[in-house]
C-alpha cells in the first residue's frame, strides 16, 4: 500500500481504537495522537501561520475518531483514567486504520470482542498493534503466519508457544496491513514508520514531515541498537 490510499481517499478517514473489557495502557494508545495531528479543524490549526503555514494547514484530514468497546460504558486506563466510548462493537463503522493497545493480565478477551477483531482486521486497512496490544488478535487468529514482534520479555516465550508466527526482535514490525511494535514507547517508534510510510512523513514540507520535527519524534535503531542491556525476567537473563 502506497501513501496515497490515506491521504487521497476522497472521504472521511475513520480511524478507531479497539478497546477490550479490561484496563487498557495509557502510553500504548498515546501514539494516536501523531494522526490525531493531522485532523482538519484540530490541533494542527491550532497553530499560528508562523510555525505551521495555511499550505501545510490545507493538507489536513477529514478524520473521524471511534473509541470503541463492547458495552459502550467509559472504558479504564492505566493511571485512573476513563474514556468516553464512542462506538460499541455493532454500531462502529468500517475502519480504515485501527490501533489496540496493551489490556491488563486479568483479563480475557470474550468471543464477541475477538470476533470484531477479526472483523476490523479483514476489512481495514490498516491494523496496528502495541506492545501487548498483539495478545488479543493472536488470541483472534490473525497473527498466525504472519511475521510480528512484540515486547522483548516475552518474545521467547512466544516463539516456543506459537512457532506458527514469524517472530522478530524488533522496535516494530510490519507485514503489510498488520503493524506491531515491542514494549510501551516502542509504540512511538512504530507510529513514526507508520506515518512515515503511509502518511507522507517522508516526503519533504509535507504537513506528516513538519508534525514530526514539530514533535521530535525518535528516531532509533529498530534492531534496538544502544539498547542492549540485561534484565530478569522469570528468573532467566534477557535483553530487555
Amino acid at each position: 500500500m502506497s501513501s496515497s490510499d490515506l491521504l487521497n481517499l476522497g472521504r472521511t478517514l475513520h480511524v478507531g481504537v479497539l478497546l477490550m473489557g479490561g484496563t487498557t495502557e495509557l502510553l500504548d494508545i498515546a501514539p494516536l495522537d501523531l494522526i490525531h495531528g493531522m485532523a482538519r479543524g484540530e490541533f494542527v490549526h491550532n497553530f499560528p501561520d508562523e510555525i505551521i503555514p495555511p499550505n501545510l494547514k490545507a493538507q489536513a484530514l477529514d478524520i473521524k475518531f471511534h473509541w470503541v468497546n463492547e458495552t459502550g460504558k467509559p472504558a479504564r486506563l492505566t493511571g485512573g483514567m476513563n474514556v468516553q466510548v464512542t462506538d460499541t462493537l455493532e454500531t462502529c463503522p468500517r475502519l480504515d486504520v485501527a490501533l489496540m493497545g496493551a489490556h491488563g493480565y486479568e483479563y480475557q478477551p470474550n468471543e464477541a470482542e475477538l470476533a470484531f477483531i477479526r472483523k476490523t482486521f479483514e476489512s481495514c486497512k490498516y491494523f496496528l498493534c502495541i506492545c501487548g496490544g498483539m495478545m488479543a488478535p493472536l488470541q483472534a487468529g490473525i497473527l498466525h503466519g504472519r511475521r510480528a514482534t512484540a515486547p522483548r520479555m516475552i518474545l521467547q516465550q512466544l516463539k516456543k508457544d506459537v512457532p506458527d508466527v514469524d517472530w522478530t526482535e524488533k522496535r516494530w514490525e510490519h507485514d503489510d496491513k498488520l503493524w506491531t511494535s515491542g514494549a510501551l514507547l516502542n509504540g512511538l517508534d512504530m507510529m513514526k514508520a507508520f506515518a512515515e510510510e503511509v502518511l507522507g512523513g517522508k516526503e519533504k514540507g509535507s504537513l506528516m514531515s513538519v508534525l514530526l520535527d514539530i514533535g521530535a519524534w525518535p528516531v532509533r535503531d529498530v534492531m534496538y541498537k544502544g539498547h542492549e542491556g540485561l534484565g530478569v525476567v522469570a528468573g532467566e537473563e534477557n535483553t530487555v
